[in-house]
């Protein structure tokens, strides 16, 4: 039986004429849109490789740029230590200059001394207020104020018990930072 099924089919597939596709005359005239080939294995490995030593490359690229925006920074820092008092430094040798003039003289009058002393002196405070090197220099009767004086002693004193009764020292602050506290006496308590 199943003999006679496969000759029937071998006969129909040799007694039926081929027939053609049909195809619509629109259809053929209208450009048929390229077939979107799909790519292979390997196609895909290599382009994901490619991706991949790109991204590498920027990511060495960046991370030499970090390195060399540190090192630069370390190297900027290290200079402004070490170069941080030459303004300082500019402001003072006038100031020396003048003391070693002082000294050259060979008769100095007690006038000239003083007049250059004080001269000395003007160029020093200048030096000081350019860098911001400012005097503490409390007054009599002021509160103690212990985040810029130092209280040495205390003496009995017609005031009010802690405030200042003399300055032994001037303090000073380098921008608004405490370099050395005046050293003064405090009144006690009546």
């Amino acid at each position: 039986m199943q003999e006679q099924e496969n000759q029937q089919t071998e006969s129909k597939s040799v007694d039926a004429p081929a027939q053609e596709p049909v195809v619509d005359a629109a259809a053929q005239a209208a450009p048929q849109p390229e077939a979107v080939a799909t790519p292979t294995a390997e196609q895909v490995i290599a382009q994901l490789e490619a991706k991949v030593a790109e991204l590498q490359d920027a990511f060495m690229r960046a991370k030499a740029d970090g390195e060399n925006i540190r090192r630069r920074a370390q190297e900027d820092i290290s200079k402004a230590h070490k170069f941080a008092i030459e303004g300082f430094a500019e402001a003072m040798v006038p100031v020396k200059d003048s003391l070693e003039m002082a000294l050259k003289i060979d008769t100095p009058s007690i006038e000239s001394l003083k007049e250059g002393v004080e001269m000395t002196l003007k160029q020093l405070n200048s030096a000081f207020e350019k860098n911001r090197l400012l005097e503490i220099s409390p007054v009599q009767g002021e509160k103690l104020d212990p985040t810029k004086h130092q209280a040495i002693s205390m003496v009995p004193a017609e005031q009010d018990a802690n405030t200042v009764v003399t300055v032994l020292q001037k303090g000073y602050t380098i921008a608004e930072r405490l370099l050395r506290p005046a050293l003064v006496t405090v009144a006690q308590g009546k």
